[in-house]
């Protein structure tokens, strides 16, 4: 449901939103001039693609593509098939492009630690000195597929220090940290692609599951020196798929669980599980999912270069398991079915719901038990390119939300608290490229990261976005969540939050308790009463009064209702603190 006054919609007639239509449905197309359709979601900027990274002669040609993002400081890092480029959003509602580096190969994802820059290329066309020449021929020396890692000390001036090669190329890459090695970093490499010749890159070979050389069937580790970044090196090359039993190393999903799809469709793509697509860690909690075309896999890290698999699922609606999203806690996970590969249109009236759609599990005991669907709620054209794709945690204070993009579907927000019972709280669309004909664009990526929502618009730019007010998603919520600020945030590397004792994380609880309508309206009026009172007197001479009655509202509150126990720890916290 779309909350009153809270939907924007750009260029369409008054008289043409009815209060039960979805003003997602119908939106009027174009490149740079679609219509556009929000709530709880308002766009602060757009930037268009800068000269060299389009070609509107030839929209939809994905070697200009924008791609997955990185953040550090007050910057964006975005990733693109043609390279990257990277805007300063010291000021979100006006980001200002700083840098474009040309470096062609796709996919260009990525990763950014202190001052060096993570880079994953799977093209042929790529080579080790970034030129656009290509690289022709089956056996090319200058050919270049794998991590390229460039030292960002000079933002303006990035100069690559370090070029990985692999058998398969790097389709998407994770920055892998560990306390017990601070002086290294981990990328996990996922490489999807076909395998190069060995006598292009000595040890790649293209055999069957009985070869133990073979490319297929694991993941590339590099260690990278953070002190001599030059000499990061492939250190294992984990076999994630092996069978417990009988150690055949292609031991999960080697065939679809039906002949076609539940659509009745061929499979696009195949959930053959001989390799990852994208691999999420967490490395506070030792852990990480991988999305592994035909498997969702759950892998303990706590030894970075050599992670074991927990636990793995399949599913009869996934077509292929992409990428995933750990909630903070680490009791769920989130995994995305990029069914149709992202470019063809899965989001029509025709298609179900549970059909390229996240699937969200709980963890128990290290195993992961299916909870439910969540599915972009409002269906799309035929003009539009739209399936599941990359989004991470909006830090809210006792909530489990994602921002997510869709492709052409927009990017959605919505609170899986209830894994069982996911729901939509904000979103923004825009219109198809193009009316007539399905070009590939829509939103790569959507993040949230440090009080702001940033996409990664494909074949239009960059955007920047503030989440507003709504029934289900109150100010003091917003609030709460932006006072956590990282120095650097890679999505597929998730980081621990711990948000501080204050008074807007006392309020974003109030609200939550509030909204479940259990607690008494004397109780209610009361906690407000004396939050409110703290925070007038907390650096005058009544503070010590004020903590008091703020310590003693608590005895009002219900201990057996989770909403109001949350709320008495975050009222206790804030008496310790101001005390």
């Amino acid at each position: 449901m779309i909350a009153t006054g809270a939907i924007v919609v750009g260029l369409l007639p008054a008289t043409a939103v009815a209060a039960d239509v979805d003003p997602r449905v119908e939106l009027g197309a174009g490149w740079l001039n679609a219509q556009e359709a929000s709530s709880g979601l308002q766009l602060l900027a757009h930037r268009d693609k800068p000269e060299g990274f389009f070609q509107s002669s030839n929209l939809g040609n994905l070697s200009y593509a924008n791609a997955d993002m990185a953040f550090s400081g007050n910057y964006a890092f975005v990733g693109s098939f043609h390279g990257f480029n990277i805007y300063d959003i010291s000021t979100p509602a006006n980001p200002v492009l700083t840098t474009s580096v040309v470096c062609p190969g796709g996919q260009g994802d990525m990763s950014v630690h202190g001052n060096l820059l993570f880079m994953a290329v799977e093209e042929t066309r790529g080579r080790i000195d970034c030129g656009t020449q290509g690289a022709s021929g089956t056996v090319n020396p200058e050919r270049f597929r794998g991590v390229r890692v460039f030292d960002i000390s000079d933002i303006r001036h990035p100069v690559q220090v370090a070029a990985v090669q692999t058998c398969r190329g790097s389709h998407t890459q994770t920055l892998v940290t560990s306390k017990d090695d601070p002086d290294n970093v981990y990328v996990y490499v996922s490489g999807t692609s076909s395998i190069r010749s060995g006598s292009e890159l000595a040890g790649c070979a293209n055999t069957g599951a009985t070869d133990p050389n073979t490319a297929q069937w694991r993941i590339d580790i590099i260690k990278v020196p953070l002190a001599a970044p030059q000499n990061a090196a492939i250190v294992s090359r984990p076999r994630l798929f092996t069978d417990r039993e009988t150690g055949a190393i292609n031991g999960l999903q080697n065939s679809p669980l039906t002949p076609r799809h539940p659509s009745g469709s061929t499979w696009s793509p195949s959930p053959v599980t001989n390799h990852c697509h994208d691999i999420t860690a967490y490395p506070a909690l030792g852990l990480a999912a991988a999305a592994c075309a035909g498997n969702g896999l759950l892998l303990d890290i706590s030894d970075p270069a050599n992670p074991v698999r927990l636990d793995e699922v399949s599913d009869p609606n996934f077509a292929y398991w992409h990428s995933a999203t750990l909630n903070n806690d680490g009791t769920k996970v989130v995994f995305t079915d990029e069914w149709g590969g992202g470019t063809a249109a899965r989001c029509r009236t025709t298609d179900e719901p549970s059909w390229g759609a996240n699937a969200i599990f709980d963890i128990v005991d290290g195993k992961m038990q299916f909870r439910s669907y969540y599915k972009l709620p409002v269906p799309q054209t035929n003009q539009e390119n739209c399936v599941a794709h990359n989004g991470s945690l909006v830090p809210v204070p006792g909530r489990d939300i994602m921002v997510q993009a869709w492709y052409q579907g927009g990017i959605s927000a919505y609170d899986f608290t209830d894994s069982a019972n996911p729901r939509e709280i904000a979103f923004f669309d825009r219109g198809p490229v193009n009316a007539n004909s399905l070009v590939t664009g829509g939103f790569w990526s959507g993040y949230y990261y440090n009080g702001h929502v940033y996409g990664s618009e494909i074949a239009r730019g960059f955007d920047a976005f503030a989440l507003t007010p709504s029934k289900d998603l109150d100010k003091a919520e917003i609030d709460a969540a932006a006072l956590l600020n990282f120095d650097n945030f890679n999505p597929q590397t998730q980081p621990q939050v711990t948000w501080p004792a204050s008074f807007e994380v006392v309020r974003a609880y109030y609200v939550q308790a509030l909204r479940t309508g259990t607690m008494k309206k004397d109780t209610a009026d009361n906690v407000q009463k004396f939050v409110n009172r703290a925070e007038r007197f907390k650096d005058g001479p009544q503070k010590h009064a004020a903590v008091a009655q703020l310590r003693a509202v608590t005895n009002q509150l219900n201990p057996a209702d989770k909403a109001q126990a949350a709320l008495t720890k975050a009222l206790l916290d804030l008496s310790d603190a101001l005390s």
